[in-house]
């Protein structure tokens, strides 16, 4: 069995233009100090990480991971949260996602959804180069304005958007696995793979490719009401990267799962910094180990009422306390013998 490597921050919600927010080298000293060993970094921000010239230097790499290693952390995942989402975006959302783009790009969807595709394609070799092997990234999605069958979908429909988003992915697909890292996409609300059965029809819709994989995230589950112990059950092979984020779902008689366009803090569902929600991350810690998820746990800060340092500083502890230090025996290989073939088969009456 593995033990869960951690516990390791998402630097994009504490990045900001004041110091220590403002530069790799300042993020990593400040997660070090809190006691984190890895950091994963979001690959749009100039400020932390300079893409394109990663997935072209192998030096700017070696500069990346010496900055890291010098103060006792490792580099979990890149991530292409934003890049992914515009790989495939429904032209409602045209002018709400422009901003994740070039300001060039402001008024050319194609335009935006090329660039998105060329800077997956530098993730892919900056993560080779950093000697990583999953990226953290969103499936984009062009089917989302149709998620409740309100007008009914015309039959098809559905079909042809997930067809289409194989033919946007499997290319960069392709790029990774020649690059040999898995691409872990967050199931999230907002993107076409937002749960179990989305994946699955992407999955078959990409021919079962190899280096299509989940990033799981279970505040995301909670907040659909879906059984996000269940999930990893099912699959749990799939499963690449871990954000460690808390939530809870407050049944209420005004509203449900879609919010009822309330501030994040009044809705029934919302986002809270690790040990404030209501999350089993005892079962989901054991469900790792006992499946061999073979990553990070990395702690993915958002919350509606605590400040984001205290959020850091306390999710550092949660998740090192939640980590298995896996068995290397069984427990009760003291009361064992052998192997011993005539034995068993006369225990069995064989013999």
């Amino acid at each position: 069995m593995k033990t869960v490597k951690g516990p390791g921050i998402f630097l994009a919600q504490f990045a900001s233009s004041e110091a220590p927010f403002n530069s790799l080298d300042g993020m990593v000293r400040w997660a070090a100090r809190l006691g984190f060993k890895g950091v994963q970094i979001p690959s749009w921000d100039r400020r932390l990480f300079d893409l394109e010239r990663a997935a072209e230097s192998q030096d700017y790499c070696d500069e990346v991971l010496g900055l890291v290693s010098g103060v006792g952390l490792a580099v979990t995942e890149l991530s292409t949260h934003l890049q992914g989402q515009l790989v495939a975006t429904h032209p409602a959302y045209d002018i709400a996602f422009a901003d994740f783009a070039p300001v060039e790009l402001a008024n050319d969807a194609k335009g935006r959804q090329a660039w998105a595709v060329q800077q997956l394609t530098w993730a892919a070799k900056a993560s080779q180069r950093l000697g990583l092997t999953a990226h953290a990234t969103f499936s984009g999605a062009l089917a989302w304005p149709f998620f409740y069958p309100w007008p009914q979908r015309p039959a098809g429909l559905v079909e042809e958007a997930f067809a289409e988003l194989a033919r946007r992915w499997i290319p960069i697909l392709d790029v990774f696995d020649e690059a040999g890292v898995d691409v872990c996409y967050e199931l999230h609300p907002g993107e076409d793979l937002h749960d179990g059965a989305t994946f699955e029809r992407f999955f078959d819709a990409v021919d079962e490719h190899k280096r299509a994989n989940i990033l799981y995230d279970p505040s995301h589950m909670i907040l659909q009401q879906m059984d996000y112990l269940g999930f990893l059950d099912i699959y749990h092979e799939r499963v690449r990267a871990f954000h460690v984020k808390d939530a809870e779902y407050r049944t209420s008689a005004r509203s449900g799962v879609y919010g009822g366009y309330q501030a994040w803090i009044d809705r029934p569902g919302r986002f809270r910094s690790l040990g404030d929600g209501e999350i089993d991350f005892n079962s989901i810690f054991s469900k790792m180990a006992q499946y061999d998820y073979p990553g990070w746990a990395v702690l993915e800060w958002e919350c509606c009422l605590k400040h984001p340092e205290a959020g850091a500083t306390e999710g550092a502890k949660f998740i090192k306390e939640k980590i298995i230090r896996v068995t290397d025996r069984a427990f009760d290989d003291f009361a064992g013998g052998g192997a011993d073939a005539e034995k068993n088969r006369k225990m069995l009456g064989l013999a």
